[in-house]
This record gives C-alpha cells, sequence and structure tokens, in this order.
C-alpha cells in the first residue's frame, strides 16, 4: 500500500486562501502577501475552480466565507501550522549550557563579560545559576562551576584554577575628596568599614596598621560581596574585595584603592565540571572564561 498523500491543490493557493480569510479583504491580503490584489483574486479563483466549491461570497464591500470556506479554513489553517512547526524543528537549535557560580562572582566578573560571549558564539545559550548553594551537577543540571575554595572539589571533577584571591581596599573617590589617606588604625577608625560574610578586616587590620586592634570600628555588613562593593561605589565606606571583581569599576574611576598592599584570601576561584563531559560547547565556555581571566591577569601586572 502507498503512502503517499492524496491529492493536494495548490500549496501557494491555500496560503493565499488563508491569508485572505484572515483579512476577509483581498487589497489587504495582497499588501501582506506583496502581491496585486488581482494576483490574489486570481490564487483564490484557481483554487476554488480545482476543489470545485466556492470559498468565498463576494459581497458589494467586503467578503464572507462560505459554509465549505469555513470548514475548510479550520484543517488549511492546522495544515499550515504543522508544516510550520516542522520546518522550524529542523532549523539548529543553540545549545545551552548552565554555569553555577556564587552570586558575586556572577555580578561583578562574569556578567559584565557575557556580551563579548554571546557576539562570539550566538549558537551557544548560557543559563547562570548564580547561588551560594552549592550546586549538584546531575540534580541541577549543572555542566561548569565556578567554585571559591580548595582542592579537591570531589570524585569525578576536573579543576582548573581561574585567579587567585588578592583582597585589596577600595572606596569611591568622592569618599576621600579632601581628605588624606588614613595611615594608622585610629585614623582608619573615622571611616566606615564595609563588611561581606568573608569579614577580612580583622585580619587586614592586623598586618597593615601594626597588629592594633584597639581602635573602635563603625561598619556596615552585608552577606554579598556584590552588595558590599555597591555600597563602596556609593560612597558609604571602604570594602575590601577581590581585585579582580573591582578592577573594572577602578579601571572606569567608580573606585579607587587606598592602600598599596593586598592580602591573599584563604581560598582560590576554581573551573570545576564532571571529567566525563566532553562536550565542544563545554570546552567553548571553558576556554573563553580561562582566556577572559588571563586578559584580566595581563591588565593588572600591566
Amino acid at each position: 500500500m502507498s503512502d503517499a498523500p492524496g491529492r493536494l491543490p495548490s500549496l501557494n493557493g491555500l496560503k493565499v486562501f488563508e491569508v485572505a480569510a484572515r483579512h476577509l479583504n483581498f487589497r489587504l491580503a495582497a499588501e501582506e502577501l506583496g502581491v496585486t490584489q488581482g494576483a490574489v483574486a486570481q490564487q483564490i479563483r484557481g483554487l476554488e475552480a480545482e476543489l470545485g466549491v466556492k470559498l468565498f461570497e463576494r459581497l458589494p464591500r467586503m467578503l464572507a466565507l462560505t459554509g465549505e470556506g469555513r470548514a475548510y479554513i479550520a484543517d488549511v489553517r492546522r495544515a499550515l501550522d504543522i508544516i510550520a512547526r516542522a520546518t522550524d524543528g529542523l532549523k539548529p537549535q543553540p545549545v545551552r549550557l548552565t554555569i553555577s557560580t556564587t552570586p558575586s562572582f556572577a555580578s561583578k566578573w562574569l556578567i559584565p563579560r557575557l556580551p563579548d560571549f554571546t557576539a562570539r558564539h550566538p549558537d551557544l545559550d548560557l543559563h547562570i545559576l548564580a547561588t551560594d548553594r552549592m550546586s549538584n551537577f546531575h540534580a541541577d543540571g549543572v555542566d561548569l562551576a565556578v567554585r571559591y575554595g580548595r582542592p579537591p572539589f570531589g570524585p569525578g571533577l576536573a579543576v582548573e584554577l581561574l585567579f587567585e584571591q588578592e583582597i585589596v581596599a577600595v572606596c569611591s573617590p568622592m569618599l576621600m575628596a579632601g581628605r588624606e589617606v588614613p595611615e594608622t588604625a585610629d585614623e582608619l577608625a573615622g571611616y566606615t568599614l564595609l563588611h561581606d560574610a568573608h569579614n577580612f578586616w580583622p585580619e587586614f587590620i592586623e598586618r597593615h596598621f601594626g597588629g592594633s586592634r584597639q581602635a573602635s570600628f563603625k561598619g556596615i555588613s552585608f552577606n554579598q560581596t556584590s552588595h558590599a562593593i555597591e555600597a563602596a561605589i556609593a560612597g558609604q565606606g571602604i570594602v575590601l574585595a577581590n581585585g579582580d571583581f573591582v578592577a573594572q569599576d577602578i579601571t572606569e574611576g567608580r573606585l579607587i584603592r587606598i592602600f598599596e598592599g593586598s592580602m591573599s584570601g584563604p581560598s582560590d576561584f576554581y573551573l570545576v565540571w564532571p571529567r566525563y563531559r566532553k562536550s565542544p560547547a563545554l570546552q567553548t565556555v571553558i576556554a573563553w572564561i580561562s582566556e577572559e581571566a588571563g586578559k584580566a591577569r595581563a591588565r593588572a601586572l600591566a
């Protein structure tokens, strides 16, 4: 038995019929199709002759579907929709990858760089999962993670150092306008210290101000580093932050470093992914993030 379809009318005629039935006006149908009104009328006459039924009533100032036309248009629209969806299904779909990061890494490092990635790789869709919770590669559908810590991170995981954490003290230029850089703990106590969940200030003060902990410091605490950085940009105080997170703000003049010294953090940032996943898309994202981190290091050393 043959699987070939039965006799089909002109597919072009069916397309013109659908548009004309939507507008109930040959002139408007012609404008949508980019043809003349006469060409639309000719296609409809040809289709009616081929089918042996009248599809439209030609009224003085408008068109109306006949009973046969109303019944036919419902099936024609379904058929054209099936063809359209089947055609869309043939087009290559963008590959989607999920990256798990901390909220601060996402907002201060990754997101500002995403326009470059999307311009270079329009065929890849990135989903950013920003959370302080340790995401599960399988349960959360994560392809790649940026982890703050020290390896090993778990069995079966590939690890690549992204950048070491260097803690620097920064604030808004507005905050320092007409003021001297604090050189003692007592002078530093005249400023508001902005804290994040890491709370590096006690160690920083001990290292850079002769170990003095006697001064009384006022401060504001945030649970996210990015929020503490934004508070510093707004002129609310001095923040200790990862140098990579504030590099762009320093370059664009929103923040300035107020001390020459820095401090190494207790942990660093790593790219982590399941060792068994070796898709070209994943390798593209890993290479791009590594390249961006390399550029940032080169700028810092320049």
